[in-house]
């Protein structure tokens, strides 16, 4: 061969070689491709020649793998399992016929609600207007006081608002057992799931009250359904029913924290699993950026828009509802309290800024901070300097008021009188006991490190202790005090303090009113913040108070400013049983809701301990499968497709169920309010899915150990030993839930006997 005609031959082999890499190559690039789609997409892998593909390269209008078909089978155990929890839960729904633990909270707001009268709560309140709903729609008028528990409800219907409470706790079981048959696609591990909380006597008991904490879970357990269902549709984007489930998770996001704000814990949960779906989208190189912010945009609407507009709203019925006057009006601002009707200052007339000769009512902003108030009384021998008591009482009276005067002057004025500016120097004059508002240098009554503050004088006259220097919050020289409207600060002149309400009780010799102090510390808080609420002064022309009406955004954010301040002041009250955060997963205490002896009927809420402790163990259990599975995935072995669908299950929507766990388990750690038993049920509706999965699992690996059929024999002898018990123990336990009467547990005769298995417990 000619050394051209080589030449040509080498050079066309080379470039067949190369169009044959090329031609490699986008082979190997599409095979990752579809891997990656595959990977990503339920559906992957089942599509026939005449399916359609999406305009982002994912199956469209298909049934996917991942989803529940809905046979004669799951029709009848979805049946079986709501007819169970639904019975569970309604059994003796009207006993016992006496108010029980904080049903003198949650029903007595309930009647507000049917009785337009404004409280104040330290939760949203979703929860409470559904509650009066359920009693107005049943015939309940609103008249039972709710007084303390123990009450009997006689003629009154309470069996609307227990009811409801309890339908709300029924979907519980159903709404876990949907989630983990989408989860696991298996009947087994949901029935179990189920099981474990149709047949908890802690769930029941919880469910079957006039309580927040059904309705609460209702929304979680809702909201992570609406997730799941949402994230089976990840192939059929924009489609109808994946509208449905992005907007149905929004709803029930706005609902559990319209209940309580614990419902933060799932939408963090939620937000997490929103994060993970959006990155793998931008990973998904099929997608173009333009529908990546399409899918962004949808999100932010379904999951943050909607669900606020939603929050939002539960906030605008509950302010139009409750228009009238009530037990919470002293809560909030004098600018809040002048939009009720019933109050002093509704409809009411005054001056619109505070000036020299006026008579006064000046009101702490603290949650509950009162009114700056004296009277004839002095401090006790021992308690600082023996003068007339200042204190912060809660209620309108007479001895609120007080004379605002010159530093220099006592007489009144001539003409229209000045109007008084920050930075001015002034006397106030308690207009009942003619004696001047006093600051000194003696300690305070309770709170250590600050002073005394006294009545001092005789008419009017007293000493340079009696001077305080105005200052308006934010304000500047000469700026005015509006009433109702301005923040003000009152700073001693002699010592430097600033007046201050601590929030702390007196003792009798007190009358039990709030303790006012001077705090040496002047950093401004609620606490050392005031304002004019009563303002009377003849001699300057009065406006309406609806012209200072605060707008629904202020009124919004001083509600949640409240209810957060509230939240964080719920400490342990002495004698009080509480309970820690590693107390609940042991169920190493109830909590009492009816009769302390052998003649009262007794509820006692306590998990059922089989289930609480299946659900304990099933922790370590879980981590040790997963680590067995990841081991083996790394290493490559041979597992099969049933062991590999087992180790994703475990890896992933195990891995989801223990996120929940942890969201709804952790936070109550760095808590410091009190915190209660029934706090940690959330948290075991997540560990009860992930032990029904992880059970499940377990027992379907069975022939790692033996042969068919004995491996099929040790799977069902499993699952009936575990129905066993788990039916037994609530045999055992359900007087727990159902009511108990005659000797106690550690006596004989008792319905309880040989059953109190810990010293903690108290039934």
């Amino acid at each position: 061969m000619a050394k051209g005609e080589s030449i040509t031959q080498w050079s066309k082999t080379e470039d067949t070689s190369v169009r044959q890499r090329k031609i490699c190559s986008t082979a190997g690039q599409t095979a990752s491709t579809n891997l990656l789609r595959d990977n990503n997409c339920p559906t992957a892998g089942l599509l026939s020649k005449n399916d359609t593909r999406s305009s982002n390269g994912t199956a469209a209008q298909r049934p996917s793998r991942g989803q529940v078909r809905w046979g004669p089978l799951h029709l009848v155990l979805l049946v079986l399992v709501m007819g169970m929890s639904f019975s569970t839960r309604l059994y003796k729904i009207t006993e016992p016929p006496h108010v029980c633990w904080d049903e003198t909270h949650f029903g007595k707001m309930g009647s507000y609600y049917i009785n337009r009268t404004f409280f104040f709560d330290v939760h949203p309140p979703l929860g409470k207007m559904l509650i009066g709903l359920a009693g107005y729609s049943t015939g309940y008028d609103g008249t039972f006081p709710f007084l303390k528990p123990g009450d009997k409800y006689e003629h009154h219907n309470y069996w609307g608002m227990r009811g409801f409470c309890a339908m709300m706790g029924s979907f519980l079981p159903v709404f876990c057992y949907l989630i983990v048959m989408e989860l696991s696609q298996s009947h087994t591990a949901a029935l179990i799931t189920a099981t474990l909380l149709i047949f908890d006597t802690g769930c029941i008991t919880i469910s079957q009250y006039i309580l927040l904490d059904p309705i609460l879970m209702f929304f979680i357990t809702a909201a992570v359904l609406s997730m799941v269902k949402f994230n089976q549709q990840m192939c059929r984007p924009f489609t109808a029913s994946w509208w449905l489930w992005l907007i149905l998770t929004g709803v029930n996001l706005a609902g559990a924290l319209g209940v309580k704000f614990v419902g933060l814990f799932v939408i963090l949960l939620v937000g997490l699993n929103t994060v993970w779906d959006l990155w793998r989208l931008l990973g998904d190189l099929s997608l173009s950026l333009e529908e990546i912010a399409k899918h962004f945009l949808a999100r932010v609407l379904g999951l943050i828009l909607l669900p606020f507009l939603l929050y939002i709203t539960i906030f605008l019925v509950h302010f139009v509802v409750l228009n009238k006057s009530g037990p919470g009006d002293g809560f909030f601002s004098s600018a809040f309290q002048s939009r009720l009707i019933g109050n002093n200052l509704h409809n009411a007339s005054m001056p619109e800024y505070l000036a020299y000769g006026s008579t006064i009512t000046v009101k702490n902003l603290r949650i509950a901070g009162g009114y700056l108030h004296s009277h004839w009384h002095l401090y006790p021998e021992g308690v600082g300097e023996k003068q007339q008591q200042v204190t912060a009482y809660l209620h309108k009276d007479y001895n609120n008021l007080w004379l605002v005067h010159r530093r220099d002057e006592n007489k009144s004025q001539s003409g229209t009188p000045d109007l008084v500016r920050h930075g001015d120097i002034i006397r106030l004059e308690h207009k009942e006991t003619r004696r001047n508002l006093h600051g000194h240098l003696h300690e305070a009554p309770l709170t250590r490190k600050h002073f005394q503050v006294t009545g001092y004088g005789i008419n009017g006259t007293g000493d340079t202790n009696d001077l305080w220097q105005v200052e308006v919050c934010g304000g500047r020289e000469g700026d005015l005090v509006k009433v109702l409207r301005s923040k003000v600060r009152f700073l001693h002149r002699a010592t430097g303090c600033v007046l201050f309400s601590s929030g702390k009780t007196l003792p009798k010799w007190g009358w039990e009113q709030g303790e006012v102090t001077c705090s040496p510390y002047l950093k401004e808080t609620p606490s050392s913040q005031w304002n004019i609420e009563d303002h009377i002064n003849p001699k300057l022309p009065n406006i309406s108070l609806s012209l200072l009406k605060p707008l629904f955004l202020e009124i919004l954010l001083e509600s949640h400013i409240v209810m957060i301040r509230g939240n964080s002041g719920l400490k342990p009250k002495d004698n009080e049983i509480n309970s820690k955060p590693w107390h609940w997963p042991v169920n190493y205490q109830g909590l009492r809701f009816s009769g302390v002896n052998d003649t009262d009927y007794r509820i006692y809420l306590l998990g059922n301990p089989v289930v609480w402790w299946l659900n304990l163990a099933s922790f370590g259990l879980y981590l040790s499968m997963v680590a067995v599975a990841s081991i083996a995935l790394q290493r490559g072995f041979s597992l099969g497709h049933k062991r590999r669908e087992h180790c994703r299950v475990l890896q992933r929507e195990g891995g989801l169920l223990l996120l929940g766990w942890l969201l709804h388990y952790a936070p109550f750690y760095a808590m410091g309010r009190v915190l209660y038993y029934h706090h940690y049920i959330p948290a075991m509706l997540f560990s009860s899915m992930l032990t029904g999965i992880t059970l499940d699992i377990l027992l379907k690996s069975s022939d790692l150990l033996l042969c068919p059929p004995y491996c099929d024999w040790l799977e069902r002898v499993g699952r009936m030993v575990l129905l066993f018990a788990v039916l037994y123990s609530f045999y055992l336990f359900h007087p727990l839930s159902y009511g108990m009467t005659g000797p106690l547990a550690h006596e004989p005769g008792s319905a309880m006997a040989g059953l109190k298995w810990m010293d903690t417990w108290e039934f």
